[in-house]
């Protein structure tokens, strides 16, 4: 069934709070319903959301919002070690997370707590703790806006990196995700390697899938404000991947400093980068840094696209002074 509104509030779809308006907001839940959706396009403006927790929308949208209500989750091939799980791009993400959980598959429990919807997974990559959501998918099903068809983009062909995918490249804007299918497994093989996720397990009785996601949620809770009640995109810059040369340089500047392997170099810590240079909660008149997380940055009450990018900039332009690091937004900017 196709759901279409005209002059449709975006303010419950973009967890930042923006309060702006979508010229037509369709809603589908079948691959049929976006075959027929995309014939009848053509060249108007549109745009593919899920959840809304990686928007910022700068003003009100003169186009068409596209969103999933592609439900259902099953189980299309098992064996003795692990099980392929097809989810509909719809589903809200944490709950398709407890209920893998429950049925004790393995492996998304570290992606516990991150807002947003199945769909978006695929697109942006999501992680956590460790685990990046591309570790696990085997295929997205998607559907062309342009024809209708149908394609089926494998692990490979998705092209997954940190934070990215190649629907962020050059396939951005294409396609509509539809459903995706993720390799779980049915024996232990926990990722404990991030900060002190073990003890934290340890402490609630022992090492499970169970107890990582009930530590995964009580720390993400504990350092991240619920949007429900302060406008955010959660982490609002990406962790910024430098050279091994300028890591041991800025670390021995830095003793304390955080640092990780990453493919292509180092990867440092946003937040601890923003927070040296003395940006917690700190804020203008509507937008703030979060008191908890300095890489969060928060709608303090009625601000606007335009106020949060300039807010963010600033930030970036005092951690390229002190640190010679450019850090870049997670967030998708919506002009």
């Amino acid at each position: 069934m196709i759901k279409h509104h005209t002059d449709y509030s975006l303010l419950p779809h973009n967890t930042f709070g923006i309060d702006v308006k979508a010229a037509h907001f369709v809603e589908f839940s079948s691959v049929e319903d976006i075959k027929n959706i995309a014939g009848k396009l053509g060249d108007t403006r549109h745009l593919v959301i899920g959840g809304g927790s990686n928007l910022l929308f700068m003003s009100d949208f003169d186009g068409i919002i596209l969103h999933s209500a592609i439900k259902g989750i099953e189980v299309v091939a098992e064996d003795d070690d692990s099980l392929l799980v097809r989810a509909g791009s719809g589903i809200n993400w944490d709950e398709f997370v407890a209920y893998t959980v429950e049925q004790g598959w393995q492996g998304l429990e570290n992606l516990s707590a991150i807002p947003g919807e199945v769909g978006a997974s695929a697109v942006q990559n999501v992680g956590a703790y460790g685990v990046e959501a591309g570790d696990l998918i085997q295929s997205v099903e998607c559907v062309s806006l342009s024809d209708g068809s149908g394609r089926v983009f494998t692990k490979e062909e998705c092209r997954f990196a940190y934070r990215h995918s190649i629907f962020k490249a050059e396939e951005k804007g294409k396609h509509i995700v539809a459903y995706v299918t993720y390799r779980l497994n049915k024996k232990g093989k926990f990722v404990l390697t991030y900060g002190n996720l073990k003890e934290q397990c340890e402490a609630l009785g022992g090492v499970n899938a169970a107890n990582i996601r009930r530590a995964v949620c009580e720390t993400r809770a504990a350092k991240l404000p619920d949007p429900a009640e302060i406008g955010s995109a959660g982490s609002f810059f990406m962790n910024p991947v430098v050279e091994a040369s300028v890591a041991e340089r800025l670390k021995s500047d830095y003793p304390s400093m955080p640092t990780y392997p990453a493919p292509g170099g180092i990867k440092l810590s946003a937040g601890w980068l923003i927070d040296q240079c003395g940006w917690k909660q700190r804020s203008s008149e509507t937008v703030g840094v979060y008191s908890k997380q300095a890489l969060v940055v928060v709608n303090l009450g009625g601000a606007t696209g335009k106020d949060v990018i300039e807010f963010a900039r600033q930030i970036q332009a005092s951690v390229k002074e002190k640190f010679g690091v450019e850090i870049f937004p997670e967030v998708n900017v919506i002009e």
